[in-house]
């Protein structure tokens, strides 16, 4: 093949390819084995910039055609001229392989690296290097192919990107997860089926023995973290060698059941069954099944996803509600209202109001009615508490005869408003309950700007034992002063419908 022959070849081929002179590379080389180095690769790791130098010294001789085209360069002029917009950044770091691999002696390297074009694009390329036969010596002539990979090496990273997504979900997942293999159960069916055997349930009545042996014969591939903390078990291995202490007693019978679905072909299926963690409690979960896609002719692949019930099977919502409520008044307990206390606290949201409330009189009504005409009573505040008070606003009862209503992002004027609501329901109960009227003292609060929620309580308690002392005096002097007027009941708690200042 002629020169020209060979200058077609090179500019016509479908891969940017590159002439370039390493001599400079080649005395440098020389430089440093004469200072006595011999592990090149640790000698530029120490100092990037010894990988600069030599590509300082390296020269463009000819790029052919496909290299003008991938690099977006007008000429070989100008290519050259913006050569540092094309190999920057992380370039150095994979410029060391093929840099060793020639101060080694090797007249071949091969390796990724990541170039850009000079419009600022970004490219995944696969380079090849080759010592041009008879330039062994000084390097002078290197022929370099620069492949683009980029499509490639996107999709590897998605993939790469999807599988980690797939096992942080897998993996974080609040629910028990387990990945298992099901196959050998699908063939067991199946020769049940070329035996003849129509009715599953029956077989199993008469055969409970093929249950057990398909319960052994689950293959368990992955579980989560949230399955150790399910069954307190301290780790992966521990779990694996003790599923016969998970899988037992009442669980025979619900796998009896999950069989009896995947003989009807049901792939999907949910149900409550019953498994015990390794310290021998219950757990009560709800058991979903999915044989995943892809895999619904041999079952390899199925997904279990166990939901603890533990705590809604033994106490229902009841529980839950005895935990958050006050079953007399209906009305949140102390304990809610600490924890919201301490969730406003630590959110951001401001202004936070309190109101809090003091019910008068309930001392006397137990003491000379009984306990029964003071339970009523705080039902009834209950109720026009409960009325008056809507999310995100709570009202809870805080101790006996004291209530505590919490207004995130709310005012002042937000807060009297409520305040007015209160009186408002308040003096219509009080009309239907006339014989026993129902009187408060109330103290609202708002806080200031960076003040801690509790600070804001105290302002609010002292706001309503302000009232309350004030109603008490007022109270005492209409005793002394007005001996055997009997007055209306809604008059003796006019005075305390406008709340008590700050």
């Amino acid at each position: 093949m002629n020169k020209n022959s060979s200058a077609d070849v090179f500019n016509l081929a479908p891969i940017a390819m590159w002439i370039e002179d390493f001599s400079g590379v080649a005395a440098q080389f020389d430089v440093w084995r004469g200072q006595g180095v011999t592990d090149i690769r640790s000698y530029l790791r120490e100092d990037l910039s010894r990988v600069a130098l030599c590509a300082s010294k390296i020269r463009v001789l000819e790029v052919n055609r496909k290299t003008l085209d991938l690099f977006e360069a007008e000429s070989q002029a100008h290519l050259v001229a913006n050569i540092d917009r094309v190999f920057r950044d992380d370039m150095l770091e994979s410029h060391i392989n093929e840099l060793s691999a020639l101060f080694d002696g090797r007249t071949e390297f091969l390796g990724s690296a990541v170039n850009y074009t000079l419009s600022g694009r970004r490219l995944d390329i696969q380079l090849r290097g080759t010592v041009m036969p008879g330039h062994e010596h000084n390097l002078d002539r290197l022929l370099l192919t620069t492949e683009d990979v980029t499509e490639r090496e996107n999709a590897r990273r998605r993939e790469l990107l999807n599988r980690q997504y797939a096992e942080g979900i897998f993996q974080h997942s609040p629910v028990s997860l387990w990945v298992e293999d099901f196959s050998r159960i699908r063939v067991m069916l199946a020769d049940l089926r070329e035996q003849g055997i129509v009715d599953f349930r029956v077989f199993t009545d008469v055969h409970p023995e093929f249950v057990r042996q398909c319960m052994s014969e689950i293959r368990v591939i992955d579980i989560n973290q949230a399955t150790l903390d399910l069954f307190c078990a301290p780790d992966r291995q521990t779990l694996m060698q003790r599923l016969g202490d998970i899988f037992r007693d009442e669980m025979e019978k619900h796998f009896r059941e999950q069989l009896v679905e995947l003989w009807s072909n049901h792939l999907f299926h949910q149900r409550e069954v019953i498994n015990y963690a390794l310290d021998g409690s219950e757990r009560y979960v709800l058991l979903q099944f999915s044989v995943l896609p892809g895999h619904e002719q041999d079952w390899s692949l199925v997904q279990v996803a166990l939901t603890d019930i533990t705590a809604r099977k033994k106490a229902e919502a009841y529980l839950e509600y005895l935990g958050k409520y006050d079953v007399l008044t209906k009305l949140h307990n102390r304990a809610f209202y600490v924890d919201e206390l301490n969730r406003i606290e630590r959110k951001p949201l401001r202004p936070v109001s309190v109101l809090v409330v003091d019910l008068n009189g309930l001392k006397e009504t137990n003491d000379t009615l009984g306990h029964d005409a003071g339970d009523a009573l705080l039902r009834r505040i209950g109720e026009v508490l409960n009325g008056a008070v809507t999310r995100p606003n709570h009202a809870a009862r805080i101790g006996g005869d004291e209530f505590a209503i919490l207004m995130p992002g709310a005012d002042r004027i937000a807060a009297t408003a409520m305040a007015d609501t209160i009186q408002e329901l308040l003096k219509i109960n009080n009309q239907f309950y006339s014989n026993a009227p129902l009187s408060i003292a109330l103290g609202i609060a708002t806080s200031e700007q960076g003040e801690k929620i509790e600070t804001v309580v105290r302002r609010a308690d002292a706001a309503m034992y302000q009232q309350k002392r004030t109603f008490q005096a007022a109270r005492q002097r209409r005793a002394a002063d007005e001996m055997g007027n009997d007055h209306h009941p809604v008059e003796r708690v006019s005075a305390l419908r406008q709340p008590a200042a700050e």
